[in-house]
């Protein structure tokens, strides 16, 4: 087997750093046009059986930190199933072409998880599909920067942004849940936003602060059935949410520490550790991985 070849070992120098190119996308935002294009582990994840024949379940997971996750889930040997807009057909077909080249099982499922009966109809099809969910990872969001404040946010962008990160990822661990076996696990993707709110994201930020709270105490409450909930709480992470809901890309992520953005695949670990055997003492927490930032 060839070698493979050196990586950056300097955090500031390992991906790439702002200036970007100044880009807009419509939402949602597709990986195609990033420039620079997001990274999600395609040739740098390596697997060692951490999550060996699971099951796994990843809200939008076709791009950006929900593909990073579903490449290694499959890398460490697990079947995915994951949700996707219809608009993000071809972002999908990528990601389960990524997972199947793993030699795991793949189940793109077009979804809006603002609808409950969406979320029941997904448990469903991943019960009848693998007869158990090992792993749900509550990771789609929506979010729209408003700089002008809080008279520019719509009651349509606000009830869109709660239903999105909130009510989804309730419907789908309550739903979830009995189908969850001792071992297994939920993990919620929060936000810096939830400690250090941008007042351009308001209404986004609020969200992530109760998807911390909703971890920690949902955590305690499934503690004594062998089910663990955790949280990742990333910084700037280059994905396409980025070019389709912020006004300026230019210098996304050069207020962080490290002086750039996270890739995808820089998120991907910390979700493998928390679903794994490793992290069998691990719930109720919430992971930063902020480039630097200091969390509570």
């Amino acid at each position: 087997m060839a070698a493979k070849e050196p990586q950056e070992k300097n955090p500031v120098t390992a991906h790439p750093q702002p200036d970007f190119p100044d880009q807009e996308q419509a939402h949602p935002g597709w990986t195609g046009p990033m420039d620079p294009p997001p990274d999600h582990g395609e040739t740098s994840y390596e697997g060692h059986g951490l999550l060996k024949d699971r099951v796994s379940v990843i809200t939008g997971g076709d791009s950006g930190i929900g593909r990073a996750v579903a490449l290694a889930f499959a890398r460490e040997g697990a079947d995915v199933l994951f949700t996707h807009l219809p608009e993000e057909a071809e972002d999908a077909q990528e990601t389960s072409r990524l997972v199947q080249e793993a030699g795991r099982k793949a189940v793109a499922v077009p979804c809006d998880i603002r609808q409950e009966r969406e979320c029941r109809a997904l448990i469903e099809q991943a019960v009848g599909e693998f007869g158990r969910i090992d792993v749900l990872v509550n990771n789609a969001a929506y979010q729209m920067s408003q700089p002008d404040g809080i008279m520019a946010i719509s009651d349509e962008q606000f009830d869109r942004v709660m239903k999105t990160n909130l009510y989804g990822m309730f419907w789908l661990s309550k739903m979830a849940l009995p189908h969850i076996p001792e071992g297994g696990s939920i993990i919620n993707s929060a936000s810096v936003q939830a400690y250090k709110p941008s007042p351009h994201l308001l209404d986004y930020a609020m969200t992530k602060g109760a998807i911390v709270t909703f971890t920690q105490g949902l955590a305690q409450m499934v503690a004594s059935d062998g089910v663990r909930v955790n949280a990742v709480a990333p910084g700037p992470v280059w994905t396409p949410l980025i070019p389709a809901t912020m006004p300026d890309t230019v210098k996304f992520g050069k207020q962080s520490p490290l002086g750039r953005p996270a890739q995808p695949a820089e998120m991907a670990p910390a979700y493998v550790f928390l679903a794994s055997d490793r992290a069998s003492y691990v719930t109720a927490e919430i992971l930063n991985a902020t480039g630097g930032t200091p969390l509570p």
